[in-house]
């Protein structure tokens, strides 16, 4: 109870920050239930995988241990970012992003990370994160723009844990020299509602609504990142670097928390160790003692939904989750009127903010999983396009076919209860992210200039739009 008090405090002291230091123009963090975090699966669905969302929506709230755990979750480490998906994906439900209060911050004082540095990054009530660095160091510490690097940089390690077993000395990456080099950028977890539309959207909708974008007068192009293996479209991520939920999930199993699974069955040294040949250390491998992958399909338990690995069940849980719906704007202690909204949607396109948040890409393809999936339309506010967005958001990190300046339009349902916002958490308020979508060699320039051009009641009505998201 006072974990939830503290997080309201702090949520309702985010929107009163927002509200206040930019004249009142953001209404901020909106309060409330909105009804986020709801299957689109109908509670009359006879297909079975209503049970298959509600199986992965508990295993997406499961706490991981490195061995020994009663529960069976079982493989953290033996480097992680954190011990489960939802203390990433919490705001303002499971499926989200960084909730107000970060639970990495305490890691190495309640025994998640007992023995770990906290990085000068992560603070208390500052954006979840995770760390990379674009490029790596030579042998004296200085940067090698000669050597690019990119991979994630895990923040916690096992040791000094009692379930580490013989891992007791696995060093954390040096941030305070990366971050004296400057040669660090961050992440945010990206919020997953709405992620199975996404998921079925094919590639023919997703070109044609490109083409149709291309028609503008703003000097904005795109284009789309794609899988290595078949060409196709990829769509996850901050980047656009991953094909699809299942990828998504696997990836994120391994990297943030370190269990290897039945797609990325390996365990994961850090890129420096990779660098130089050595792998992680033979004293922190098969930790659990009951070897690779350490996620597996289970076919002998029951029921039906249990005999899932994790992965495949947090893809569903992933699938299965609704778009996060519009709602109501309080400002300052007064809904906003909808005329309000109206105007504010109207300048968002005249001004040129939807030739990339295009409200809509188009709808979804037949699906197979269920009727809730097919031919619906993704009000996402993103066409899911590549952009470059210059020296103000450049991280200088490639993924795929995204080059260091490269990111995918960020889908801004759910914006009006969001905290963190931009790639990497740096802005609170929309003003700040927004303006920061202006830089040199930005596609974003001329837009940002419109909008530097609204009078004070216009960016009103364009900020309470993008809180009724």
């Amino acid at each position: 109870m006072a974990k939830f008090a503290r997080f309201a405090t702090v949520l309702a002291s985010a929107a009163m920050f927002a509200g206040v230091a930019f004249a009142q123009q953001d209404p901020g963090v909106q309060s409330g239930n909105r009804g986020t975090g709801a299957t689109l699966i109908p509670s009359t669905d006879q297909t079975g995988f209503l049970s298959f969302f509600n199986d992965g929506l508990q295993r997406f709230q499961a706490v991981e241990s490195v061995s020994n755990s009663p529960a069976g979750n079982n493989g953290l480490g033996p480097r992680f970012n954190s011990n489960s998906c939802s203390s990433c994906h919490a705001q303002p439900a499971v499926g989200g992003s960084g909730a107000a209060v970060n639970p990495q911050f305490e890691f190495a004082s309640n025994g998640v990370a007992p023995g770990n540095t906290i990085p000068s990054f992560i603070t208390a009530n500052g954006p979840t994160r995770e760390a990379r660095f674009p490029f790596f160091f030579n042998s004296n510490g200085t940067v090698n723009k000669s050597a690019p690097n990119g991979g994630v940089e895990d923040i916690f390690t096992v040791s000094g844990r009692s379930d580490a077993g013989t891992c007791t000395s696995l060093a954390q990456p040096n941030f305070a020299q990366a971050e004296t080099a400057g040669d660090i950028i961050f992440r945010i977890p990206t919020p997953v509602f709405g992620a199975g539309l996404v998921e079925n959207l094919d590639d023919s909708t997703l070109l044609e609504n490109q083409q149709a974008n291309l028609k503008n007068t703003f000097g904005i192009s795109g284009t789309f990142n794609r899988n290595g293996n078949d060409g196709t479209i990829t769509r996850f991520g901050w980047k656009a670097q991953n094909k699809s939920l299942h990828i998504f999930a696997g990836e994120a199993y391994n990297v943030e928390m370190g269990i290897s699974n039945e797609l990325f069955p390996n365990e994961r040294p850090n890129p420096e160790e990779d660098q130089l040949g050595l792998g992680l250390s033979s004293r922190c491998l098969n930790l659990t003692g009951t070897g690779y992958p350490e996620d597996t399909s289970n076919p002998l338990l029951t029921p039906n939904a249990a005999v899932l690995d994790d992965v495949s069940a947090f893809a569903n849980f992933m699938r299965f989750l609704a778009p996060p719906p519009p709602g109501p704007v309080v400002l300052n202690g007064q809904t906003v009127p909808a005329s309000t909204i109206a105007a504010g949607a109207a300048l968002f396109s005249s001004i040129g903010c939807a030739t990339c948040h295009n409200p809509s890409p188009g709808k979804t393809q037949v699906s197979n999983f269920v009727a809730a999936l097919s031919n619906q339309p993704v009000p996402a506010f993103s066409d899911f396009e590549l952009h470059h967005m210059g020296t103000g958001f450049a991280d200088n990190v490639s993924q795929g076919n995204a080059g260091g300046d490269q990111f995918r339009t960020a889908p801004l349902w759910g914006l009006g209860q969001r905290i963190f916002l931009d790639h990497d958490g740096r802005d609170l308020n929309l003003n700040g992210t927004i303006e920061n979508h202006q830089a040199n060699g930005s596609e974003a320039n001329t837009v940002i200039t419109n909008f530097n051009n609204l009078n004070a009641t216009q960016k009103q009505e364009l900020f309470d739009f993008l809180r009724s998201l």
